[in-house]
């Protein structure tokens, strides 16, 4: 029996030692045939491989089984989104109400929200709760757009529809870019009391692929192909904010529903030119997919280094399958 025991701990090592490694080829490299091991967050198979080493230690009481505890656990605290969380100890969250200014400095109040097409209910009361200046919507009507614009800004604001998504602002829209083959949407804010230019883009990537059936070829081809259309959308949304938004001269916002969870490649799109709002200024649990059991953010908020983020959270709603991402900015 003790030989048994000690053949199957070691056995639980190496296969622990296996999926680490493969784990962290997959999420550090990314590739696309391998893309549906990474639709999960590294923490669920670092939770799996985590089993493998106490099972070992239990059957082997060996110190390596201990040594691939501590190489998974410092894995995760690297690799796992919600772990960065942690570098923003402290900082202050977003409150209800006006957004206070931050060191004497005005302050514009972001909100990005997938509306669920109202299947859930009208989210305007918990929009307005929070007194936003820009709100991103994902999954609105046009004239479920035009009712949150009116309940936010008593017919004072702007909003332009596209599509299933809308922007809306307490200031004027001096201008709008469509995207014709997708829903993305991008205009200009003129802000007071000079006029300052911001633009703003709204993005509502494909739909994720959620087959899970790991033994079949066609699941891992369907999640393939799935990031494939969401790199080539993102790409074709840069390219149209490249060519006609002055970029990346002016302070742009650029949000919305991407399907993807912040550890997916089709974010470093945007890293040259971008903040993610939340990993750098994010309080709390940062996840927004879905609403009851958030496991996965793929809502968020990215600004050029114009703009400074200073608070971010995440807020549930009763009115949608997400949760809606509440972001304090201040331009430089």
């Amino acid at each position: 029996m003790s030989n048994l025991r000690r053949s199957l701990g070691w056995t639980l090592v190496v296969l622990s030692l296996a999926l680490h490694l493969f784990t962290v080829y997959c999420f550090a490299r990314q590739p696309d045939r391998l893309a549906a091991f990474t639709v999960l967050p590294i923490w669920f198979w670092g939770g799996i491989g985590l089993f493998f080493t106490c099972a070992a230690f239990y059957f082997l009481r060996a110190p390596l089984s201990l040594v691939m505890t501590a190489v998974w656990a410092v894995t995760l605290l690297v690799g796992a989104d919600e772990a960065r969380i942690l570098a923003n100890f402290g900082k202050e969250a977003p409150e209800p109400g006006a957004a206070r200014a931050h060191n004497g400095r005005k302050v514009i109040r972001v909100i990005t929200m997938n509306c669920a097409l109202f299947h859930y209910g009208d989210p305007s009361t918990d929009i307005a709760k929070w007194q936003p200046d820009i709100v991103l919507l994902q999954e609105c009507h046009p004239h479920q757009t035009r009712r949150i614009a009116d309940a936010l800004y008593g017919g004072n604001g702007d909003y332009r529809p596209h599509q299933t998504n809308g922007i809306v602002s307490r200031w004027r829209i001096s201008r709008e870019v469509r995207n014709p083959l997708q829903r993305d949407q991008q205009v200009t804010i003129a802000m007071p009391p000079r006029g300052i230019a911001l633009e703003v883009v709204n993005v509502h990537l494909p739909t994720a692929a959620t087959n899970l059936r790991f033994w079949k070829r066609s699941a891992w081809r369907e999640h393939r192909h799935n990031r494939a259309t969401r790199h080539q959308e993102l790409w074709t949304t840069r390219q149209i904010l490249q060519k006609t938004g002055n970029f990346p001269n002016v302070p742009t916002i650029f949000g919305g529903d991407f399907n993807a969870p912040a550890t997916d490649i089709v974010h470093r799109q945007l890293d040259p030119d971008f903040l993610d709002v939340f990993a750098t200024a994010g309080t709390g649990w940062g996840n927004t997919y879905q609403r009851r059991a958030p496991i996965l953010r793929i809502d968020h908020l990215y600004v050029t280094p114009h703009l400074i983020p200073v608070r971010c959270r995440v807020v549930k709603s009763r009115h949608s399958d997400h949760r809606m991402v509440v972001a304090d900015l201040v331009l430089k």
